[in-house]
């Protein structure tokens, strides 16, 4: 499929009642046409991978387009200076947590980034630090225990950030690495009750929420 027909094809599904009830989890409408994640993977499947394309894609501003561009592009293509420019055109807790998850994790600069990141100040720039650690933590096994123990460390120092959609990815992250091994969940479980005694209502809700999941007898943890 040609990107004009890429696009044809998004318009053409657009669901404007869709795009209302999005809103409401957080999502911003500015450029949404309303469309579910499985019609953008059934629509991916039939494009394959295409870099050029997936840049064209993001360049059309169309929120589900962006969605799109991390499914179709190629992580062996991506370099760390479009990694950069792409979270600074993040709106949208989805977008930021669909592009890290499908595509920023499978990229060379990834480990790095996801550090990086975490540092910024910008909202959806640190929640992409964030996001990235989360996924990372679920799908790079090649990752040694020591990349996150130096998250676990950007974990607490950020749990105060009192903005909803970082404090939900700092949560996120925490939660992630403490379910990888039984090493890491010591090391998460530990993370978060010196958290929890930050003089900070998000660093409480961050520990909180996590530590009901990582002890909970209920919670699988990798071996």
């Amino acid at each position: 499929m040609t990107y004009e027909e890429i696009i044809r094809r998004l318009k053409a599904h657009a669901n404007p009642a869709n795009v209302a009830g999005m809103a409401r989890y957080g999502i911003n409408p500015k450029g949404t046409l309303g469309l579910s994640m499985p019609f953008l993977r059934l629509t991916a499947k039939t494009v394959g991978v295409d870099h050029a394309l997936a840049g064209r894609l993001w360049q059309s501003g169309i929120h589900e387009a962006r969605i799109l561009a991390a499914l179709v592009d190629d992580p062996a293509r991506v370099t760390a200076s479009q990694m950069d420019r792409w979270i600074k055109d993040f709106d949208s807790w989805d977008v930021c947590d669909q592009v890290c998850g499908n595509l920023f994790d499978r990229t060379r600069p990834a480990r790095r980034k996801a550090a990086a990141w975490a540092r910024r100040r910008p909202e959806f720039e640190r929640r992409a630090g964030f996001s990235l650690m989360a996924a990372l933590a679920r799908h790079d096994w090649t990752a040694d225990d020591g990349l996150f123990l130096g998250y676990l460390r950007l974990i607490e120092r950020y749990a105060s950030d009192k903005r909803n959609f970082v404090k939900k990815a700092v949560n996120w992250a925490l939660r992630n690495i403490g379910k990888r091994n039984r090493a890491l969940h010591k090391a998460a479980v530990a993370s978060a009750r010196r958290i929890a005694k930050q003089e900070s209502s998000a660093a409480h809700w961050v520990a909180r929420d996590a530590l009901r999941e990582l002890t909970d007898p209920k919670t699988r943890i990798k071996s």
